[in-house]
Order: structure tokens, then sequence, then C-alpha cells
């Protein structure tokens, strides 16, 4: 369960994600050497194709919040102030952002790898990490850019220094935003995968919105 208990942290399901060169066994992420021509420290120790990765993630998990926070009770956990990820948000060895960057010099390059921390314990991790394998290949592919700069180190998500989109305050807004006409989740899994998986979000919804609680 995400949220089992009112005023506490919730259950996280983060996730770490790299890719390996198959040939060679070269992580493709990390960099020993900084980038000189890197636009913010926090990704000097990436490749190019980890930038673009990250990138990926970071545009396309706004539209993909259905597969990392599938039930109701997901959105209680992803609340301001309980360090739980509530933005598109990244940094280096920031353990609020909602991608955490681990690369050198926190970990050698062969161990470089993105925590993405937005899912919830309720998660299906197969869904979750095909959803971020899905996005961060896609920024590969059109060699996204990262949208936003890192987030401050004394910052939380959600606060001033905090320049990422927010992200879904409910169930209900993250289907309609993995549904809609064009989205990221569209472009990556297809229609019928859209319509069926989100099907089933709306009827949660449904089920939900008729019940009648403690409340």
């Amino acid at each position: 369960m995400a949220k089992p208990r009112q005023g506490l942290p919730g259950n996280s399901g983060h996730m770490h994600i790299s890719l390996v060169d198959k040939a060679t066994g070269t992580n493709l992420f990390g960099r020993e050497d900084p980038d000189p021509h890197a636009r913010w420290s926090d990704e000097q120790h990436l490749t190019t194709v980890g930038r673009h990765f990250l990138a990926g993630i970071l545009w396309g998990i706004p539209d993909m919040m259905p597969m990392l926070a599938p039930t109701v009770n997901s959105y209680k956990r992803l609340v301001e102030n309980y360090w739980a990820p509530v933005t598109m948000s990244w940094g280096f060895e920031h353990r609020s952002a909602a991608v955490r960057v681990i690369v050198p010099p926190s970990a050698p390059p062969s161990a470089a790898r993105l925590e993405v921390r937005v899912a919830g314990a309720d998660a299906n991790p197969h869904l979750a990490l095909a959803a971020i394998l899905a996005i961060g290949w896609r920024g590969v592919e059109m060699k996204l850019d990262v949208p936003v700069p890192p987030l401050p180190k004394t910052e939380a998500t959600g606060g001033a220094g905090d320049y990422g989109l927010r992200l879904a305050r409910s169930l209900r807004e993250a289907t309609s935003l993995f549904m809609r006409p064009g989205s990221v989740a569209r472009q990556v899994f297809g229609d019928e995968f859209v319509d069926h998986f989100g099907g089933t979000r709306e009827h949660e919804c449904q089920l939900w919105e008729e019940a009648v609680t403690d409340w």
C-alpha cells in the first residue's frame, strides 16, 4: 500500500535503471571525466545517452502516472512535505526529486544509474519498469534535452526552486492525461493498451466515487 497511515510518509517503489552495451558490458550512462560542456554540474558525469534517457523520463512521466501510481491511494503518498516527489524534477544524488542521478563521484561509471522515485509500493513493477524504459528510450531516439534545471540540494519538490511540472494529484487526473489524444503513453504503447489499461483505471475511479467511506 502506498499510504497506509495518515501523517506519516508512504511506502515507495523506487526503480533503478541503467543501460549496458551487450557486446562490451560497458555502462552507457556513466562517464569518468566530467563533461566541460554540461549545462549543469548535476549532469556532467552522465553520457549523452544518459542525458537523453533522463530527458525522456522527465518529459514522459506526467503522462505515464497510472503505470507508476495505479490506485486511488497512490496519490495520498504523492503530496508535499512527505519525501515523495510531486513534480517533474531531477538532481544528482537528490533524494527528494522524481529522478535521482547516481553517477561519479558517488558511484563508479560502471554503476551509473537513474533512480526513478515516483512509483509507490502499490505499483506493478513490470508495468512501472516498462513505462520507464519506454519513455527513457524515446528520449534517446528523439535526442530530447533535459527540460528543467536540477532541483537545488536544499530544496524539496514543490518549492520555489523547483521548476518541474506538478504531477497528477489524483488517479482521475492521471488517467485523463494518460488517455488523452497524443499522450506520450499512446506514442510508446499504442492505443489498444492505453484504452484498455486506462479503462481499468477509470473503473477504479468510478468505484471510489461510488463508495461511502469512514470519511
